[in-house]
C-alpha cells in the first residue's frame, strides 16, 4: 500500500509508465514475479485471477466492467463478509492464465480511472484503487480435498490534500474532501489495531477500510509504502505520513493460512471410505461364518417381504420377526407406524358412517351442527354434512351444469383419458394391435446414404470462361452470376447440398412418426395400468389366494394385462432408444447441410474475387504461401507497406533480442492501443451526406456584393 501527499508519487510507484518496460510499477513486477513462480511448482495446480475496484466519493466501481467477458457490468457493489473473509460483492473477477492476460487488465483498469488536474499534481487520483490478484492452490493429487486460498491486494491511495496548497474549487474540491476523511477513517482504524486495549476497530466507517479489513487487521503480511516530497515547505505534511507509517509498523502481524475443503472432492472421498468400509465389513461377515448380510437400501421386495412378517406377527402366526441389520430394524418401526395410521383411519371412516363427529372445542363445528339439525333432506343441500364441511343452503333450481365444449379432435378420437372405463378382460386385448404399416418407421434403404467427399471440379462453360477471359470493367453483380455459378463452376457442391437437404427432411418426417407412435404407446400404457391397478383393488377387497411359495394367485384377465402391460414397456424402450438415435442422425444431418451450404458459399466468394476483382498483374504476382489469392483481399494483396501486425512482429523480434522478458508487457500495451483506437474510431460521429433529388438545381454566387456601401 503506497501513502503518501498527492503529487508524492503513489500511482507512479504502484503502476509506473506503460511507455517503457524499464519504468514499469510494483504491480507489474509483482505480476511477473507471481507467474514465473507458478510455472516453477511443478507439484502444484495454481489458479490465478484478478480483480481491479475503484472507490470514488464512498462509491464502489469495477475498473474492469468494460472488458467484454466481465458478467456483472452494472451491478451495485456492496462489500459483505462470509467464511471466506470479505468479498465485495458484484466485482467482477477475471482468471488469467499468462502474465500477459493479468497486464492486459491492469492497464485496462488504469485508462478507466478518474483523474483530475490542480497546482501541486497535473495528474492526480481522485479515488483510491486496489488490484487484487487471488490464487487458488490445489495439490495434485486426487485424493486430497484441501486447497489454498491466497489474496494480494496492491492499493493506491488517493493523495491527502490541504485546499490552501492545491487551491481546487467546485468538484474537485469535494473530491478532495472524500479523499481526506477517508484518509482520516482509515488512521483512526490504524490507531485502534495498535492499541491492544482496544475491543472495537471501526472498520466500518468507511468503505476503503472495510474492503482492506483482511489486509490492515493483522491476520496477513502488510508492507506500507510511505511516498514523500523532497522539500522543506511540504515538511509538515512529510512529518504527517512518517507519523502514519509508524503507526502502522505498531500493529502485530500473525499471518493466518486459508485453508478450505472441496466439497465436490470430499463427496468422492467419502463414497470410497464408505466402500471401502463396506467390503472390509463384507470380509469379516466371511471370516465369521456369518451368512450373507446385504448394507444396502432396501428394495421393494425386501419392504414387501417385512411388511408381510408385520402382518401375520400382528394376526399371530409368528411369534418374532426375523431382523439381521440396522436397517431392517428402522423398516421394521416404519411398517408399524403406517399399519397404526391406516387402522385409525379405517375406525374414523367407520364413526363416520355411523355418528357425525363434531369438536365440541371449536365454535364453527358446533353452529355447523346447529344448522344441519335444522335442515330435513341432505339430498337437497350443497356442501359436505359429515362433520369435515358445513351446509351452505339449497341450490336453486336454474342452477345447471353447463355444457363443456369438445374440440373436434377428440370427438373424432373419441373420449379422453380420464372419461375412458377401465378395460378387462378380452377389451383389454384388443388394445395391443399391430398399427399400420404406414405409421411404421420404415428403414433406411442403402441408397439413401448422406453423401460426403471433395468438390470436383466441373468444365467450365463457355458463358463463364468468355466472360473471365473478357474482364469487364464493372464487376456483374453477385445476385446475377451466383445462379450461374450454382448450375456450372459449383454445381457439385451444389448437388451434395440438395441431396443432403432431402435426406434431412427424410429423417424429419420419420422422426415425426416415430414420435406420434411412442405417444400412442404411452398412452395405451396408461390405460393397462390404470385397469390392472382396477384389478389389483377387487383381489385385494374379495380376498388373495396364495400359492405353496407365498405368491398371489391371480385370475386369467389380470394375467394378460401383466402381458399385455409388459409388452407395451418394451415396445416403449426399443421406440424411444430409436427416437434417440434418430434425433442425433438429424442433429448430424443438419450439421452436414449447414457445412455444404457455407462451402457453396465460400467458393462462390473465392471463385468471384478471382474472375472479376482480382487483376492479371496481381494473379501473376508469385506467392510464397499456398493461400488461394480469391481468400485474400483485393487491397491487401496490392498494398506494399507493411501493416500493424506485420509492424509489431518485427518490433516483437527486436526487443526479444534485448529483453525477453518485456514481450508479455509490450503485447498488453499494443492490445490497450487497439482496444483506444477502436474505441476513438467508434465514437467519432458518422458525416451526414446530403442526397439531392434530381433536376433540383442549389444556386450558388460566387461573387457577392456586399449588403451597404461605406463612403470614405
Amino acid at each position: 500500500m503506497c501513502y503518501g501527499q498527492t503529487g508524492a508519487g503513489k500511482t507512479h510507484t504502484m503502476t509506473g509508465a506503460t511507455e517503457k518496460y524499464e519504468y514499469r510499477g510494483i504491480i507489474p513486477r509483482a505480476i511477473q514475479q507471481i507467474f514465473k513462480e507458478v510455472e516453477e511448482q511443478a507439484d502444484l495446480a495454481l489458479t490465478v485471477y484478478v480483480s481491479f475496484v475503484e472507490i470514488y466519493n464512498e462509491t464502489l466501481y469495477d475498473l474492469l466492467a468494460t472488458m467484454s467477458d466481465s458478467s456483472t457490468p452494472d451491478t451495485q457493489m456492496i462489500i459483505v463478509e462470509d467464511s471466506h473473509g470479505v468479498r465485495i460483492k458484484g466485482l467482477s473477477i477475471h482468471m488469467v492464465s499468462t502474465e500477459e492476460d493479468a497486464l492486459n487488465y491492469l492497464f485496462e483498469g488504469e485508462t478507466n480511472r478518474i483523474i483530475a488536474s490542480h497546482t501541486m499534481n497535473k495528474n492526480s487520483s481522485r479515488s483510491h484503487c486496489i488490484f487484487t490478484i487471488y490464487v487458488e492452490t490445489r495439490w495434485r493429487q486426487t485424493e486430497e480435498v484441501k486447497y489454498l486460498t491466497s489474496k494480494l491486494n496492491l492499493v493506491d491511495l488517493a493523495g491527502s490534500e490541504r485546499l490552501g496548497k492545491t487551491g481546487t474549487e467546485g468538484q474537485v474540491m469535494r473530491e478532495a474532501m472524500y479523499i481526506n476523511k477517508s484518509l482520516s477513517f482509515l488512521e483512526q482504524t490504524i490507531i485502534a489495531l495498535g492499541d491492544a486495549k482496544r475491543g472495537h476497530i471501526p472498520f466500518r466507517q468507511s468503505k476503503l477500510t472495510h474492503a482492506l479489513k483482511d489486509s490492515i487487521g493483522g491476520t496477513c503480511n502488510t508492507i506500507l509504502v510511505a511516498n514523500i516530497y523532497g522539500e522543506a515547505a511540504q515538511i509538515e505534511e512529510t512529518l504527517s505520513t512518517l507519523r502514519f507509517a509508524s503507526r502502522m509498523k505498531c500493529i502485530p502481524a500473525e499471518p493466518v493460512a486459508n485453508i478450505y475443503t472441496d466439497p465436490v472432492k470430499l463427496i468422492h472421498k467419502l463414497q470410497n471410505d464408505i466402500q471401502v468400509l463396506q467390503d472390509e465389513l463384507a470380509m469379516y461377515n466371511i471370516l465369521g461364518n456369518r451368512r450373507q448380510v446385504s448394507y444396502e437400501t432396501l428394495t421393494a421386495n425386501q419392504i414387501r417381504d417385512i411388511k408381510a412378517q408385520i402382518c401375520r406377527y400382528l394376526e399371530g402366526t409368528v411369534d418374532e420377526i426375523n431382523i439381521t441389520n440396522i436397517r431392517q430394524l428402522r423398516e421394521t418401526f416404519a411398517q408399524f407406524k403406517i399399519i397404526l395410521l391406516q387402522q385409525e383411519e379405517e375406525i374414523e371412516a367407520m364413526l363416520r358412517k355411523k355418528y357425525i363427529l363434531i369438536d365440541k372445542v371449536n365454535r364453527e363445528t358446533s353452529l355447523t351442527a346447529d344448522v344441519m339439525g335444522l335442515l330435513n333432506s341432505e339430498e337437497s343441500q350443497v356442501g359436505e354434512l359429515m362433520g369435515e364441511g358445513f351446509g351452505i343452503g339449497l341450490a336453486p333450481t336454474s342452477a345447471k351444469a353447463k355444457k363443456s365444449k369438445v374440440k373436434k379432435g377428440k370427438d373424432i378420437a373419441g373420449s379422453t383419458k380420464k372419461d375412458r372405463p377401465p378395460v378387462s378382460g378380452k377389451d383389454a386385448e384388443m388394445l395391443h394391435q399391430p398399427k399400420d404399416s404406414a405409421h411404421e418407421v420404415s428403414p433406411k434403404p442403402a441408397a439413401s446414404k448422406v453423401i460426403m467427399g471433395s468438390t470436383i471440379d466441373s468444365v467450365r462453360s463457355e458463358s463463364i470462361l468468355k466472360m473471365e477471359d473478357t474482364r469487364p470493367t464493372t464487376p456483374p453483380g453477385k445476385s446475377e452470376i451466383f445462379d450461374m455459378f450454382k448450375a456450372e463452376k459449383g454445381s457439385e457442391i451444389n448437388r451434395i447440398l440438395i441431396e443432403n437437404k432431402r435426406i434431412l427432411i427424410e429423417k424429419r418426417t420419420n422422426m415425426k412418426d416415430l414420435t406420434d407412435r411412442i405417444n400412442n404407446v404411452k398412452e395405451e400404457i396408461d390405460i393397462t395400468n390404470r385397469s390392472l391397478n382396477i384389478k389389483k383393488r377387487e383381489r385385494h377387497v374379495q380376498g388373495e389366494y396364495k400359492n405353496e411359495h407365498d405368491e398371489p394367485v391371480v385370475d386369467e384377465d389380470e394375467f394378460n394385462l401383466i402381458i399385455q402391460l409388459k409388452d407395451l414397456k418394451r415396445q416403449y424402450r426399443s421406440d424411444f432408444n430409436t427416437l434417440r438415435d434418430l434425433r442425433v442422425e438429424v442433429q448430424y444431418c443438419q450439421k452436414l447441410v449447414d457445412q455444404c451450404r457455407l462451402r457453396l458459399l465460400t467458393e462462390f466468394e473465392i471463385w468471384y474475387n478471382e474472375s472479376f476483382l482480382t487483376s492479371d498483374d496481381t494473379q501473376q504476382v508469385p506467392q510464397g504461401d499456398s493461400i488461394r489469392r480469391g481468400l485474400v483481399p483485393f487491397s491487401r494483396m496490392t498494398a506494399l507497406e507493411e501493416d500493424d501486425k506485420e509492424k509489431f512482429q518485427r518490433l516483437q523480434q527486436e526487443i526479444l533480442m534485448e529483453c525477453p522478458e518485456s514481450v508479455s508487457f509490450y503485447r498488453a500495451r499494443m492490445k490497450l492501443q487497439q482496444r483506444q483506437n477502436y474505441t476513438r474510431a467508434m465514437n467519432q460521429p458518422q458525416p451526414i451526406t446530403i442526397h439531392k433529388k434530381p433536376g433540383m438545381i442549389t444556386p450558388s454566387i460566387k461573387n457577392k456584393p456586399p449588403s451597404s456601401l461605406q463612403c470614405r
